[in-house]
């Protein structure tokens, strides 16, 4: 979605938030083959118009984390990517500082745009490296909140792609979901959250989830199966994880299982409850 960016009102909707410093004229400029999107409420995020694009699943990694770590002060995104899952947590969580890894050096460039735009720099702090080796994070940072959108496929396991951002998006160049438990574990905070998205069909896939988590000592507490279109079943789940010796057993023992969040009904329209859920992070319904 493109629109003026400091109108106050969209086609009836009515922007939440604060307005950043690129709606009124003070941020960075577009370059050729970039765009300049809405993300939440003002906030806007540049992308290359060929490359790698935000999705549902960011979107989803940032609502799901911010509602269950709500009070977080202090905030990781692991493969942030161009920054969208970061973006819209920093939105929704107005007073935290974040720390974000990237390995892409374009997609860097991207975030690192958009955060002026916004106005957020002064606690959004954007890291160029691979989270996986050991100084890109010191041992003693500890964070409230982690957050993780990772790859879903192994490399090899279907068509690429025709761009770099888009292979190292879908395929697990850069780590995959065992990597990002193990750098979540022991980065989060006393009782903090790690918040990722990851498909649940076909079960193998869950079973990989449930397996990182098992390995790097985290505890599914909460997880949300997300249906992207009735009557399809269930593809993707948002799981929150706490490190397991934080949690008393009964918690570990019994996972939580929330209803399936539907994107799209039937007949293609935009589910109520997602509607909701989307003027939740100031992006209209």
């Amino acid at each position: 979605m493109r629109d003026n960016y400091a109108e106050p009102v969209f086609k009836g909707w009515a922007k939440p938030g604060p307005v950043p410093p690129g709606a009124l004229g003070g941020g960075p400029a577009l370059e050729p083959g970039e765009t300049l999107d809405a993300i939440s409420g003002c906030f806007r995020l540049f992308q290359l118009a060929k490359g790698h694009r935000f999705s549902t699943d960011d979107v989803l990694t940032a609502w799901f984390g911010s509602i269950c770590c709500p009070s977080a002060r202090t905030a990781l995104d692991l493969g942030s990517g161009i920054g969208a899952a970061g973006m819209i947590a920093a939105w929704r969580l107005h007073g935290a500082r974040f720390v974000t890894v990237e390995a892409q050096a374009e997609s860097v460039r991207l975030a690192r745009k958009s955060a002026r735009w916004n106005g957020i720099e002064a606690r959004y702090e954007i890291r160029h490296g691979d989270f996986r080796d050991p100084s890109v994070l010191r041992a003693a940072e500890k964070f409230d909140l982690i957050l993780g959108s990772p790859p879903y496929f192994p490399p090899g396991s279907g068509v690429t792609g025709d761009h770099p951002q888009k292979i190292a998006c879908r395929f697990e160049m850069k780590g995959d979901i065992g990597d990002y438990c193990a750098t979540a574990a022991p980065h989060l905070e006393r009782g903090g959250t790690f918040a990722c998205v990851f498909p649940v069909t076909p079960p193998a896939q869950k079973n990989r989830v449930e397996a990182a988590a098992a390995k790097a000592g985290l505890s599914i507490i909460r997880w949300r199966p997300v249906v992207l279109r009735q009557p399809d079943p269930p593809l993707l789940g948002l799981f929150c994880m706490m490190n397991s010796g934080d949690i008393p057993e009964a918690i570990r023992a019994r996972p939580w299982a929330d209803p399936p969040l539907v994107i799209r009904t039937v007949e293609g329209a935009i589910h109520p409850e997602y509607s909701a859920i989307k003027l939740s992070f100031g992006f209209p319904p």
